[in-house]
């Protein structure tokens, strides 16, 4: 006598397929994500970490000026103006202008700080887009850090 055969189900290998499709997104995505560098705003970021009550205290001083550091940029001359305030004037000033691209790290650099009230600076070999222009100076052994955005197109 034959026993009638049981339909066969799909379930069983569907489980399976759906286990199998997710480890392999998951493999994929952990591939994806050991490839991506990583790099940190600044190479010594932890240094600087420690350093951020004596920030905030230059920060705080050059809020307390009575006129702000200005930042001027002026497109089709390709300069960029830096104003300190006219209380300044008659002090050494030393400290250096950073430029800071969030977005490429080998595009940063540092040029110093002159002397004098008014200093201009060329644009046209920074490339377009958002750049962070971080002055940090000294005068008459007080510190003093501002951080202004600037945009270049």
């Amino acid at each position: 006598m034959m026993t009638p055969s049981k339909p066969r189900t799909i379930w069983p290998y569907a489980i399976i397929a759906v286990f199998v499709a997710f480890a392999g997104y998951i493999g994929f995505m952990v591939q994806q994500a050991m490839r991506t560098t990583v790099d940190l705003v600044s190479p010594d970021y932890y240094k600087q970490e420690l350093a951020y009550q004596q920030r905030m205290e230059s920060v705080a001083r050059t809020a307390a000026l009575p006129a702000p550091v200005q930042l001027h940029h002026d497109a089709a001359a390709q300069r960029l103006t830096l104003q300190m305030p006219a209380t300044l004037a008659g002090q050494t000033v030393r400290g250096s202008i950073h430029f800071f691209r969030p977005s490429d790290q080998k595009l940063d650099f540092n040029l110093p700080l002159q002397t004098g009230t008014n200093q201009q600076f060329n644009t046209a070999k920074m490339l377009p887009g958002y750049w962070r222009v971080r002055v940090d100076f000294t005068a008459d052994n007080q510190a003093y850090f501002v951080e202004k955005e600037l945009i270049i197109r």
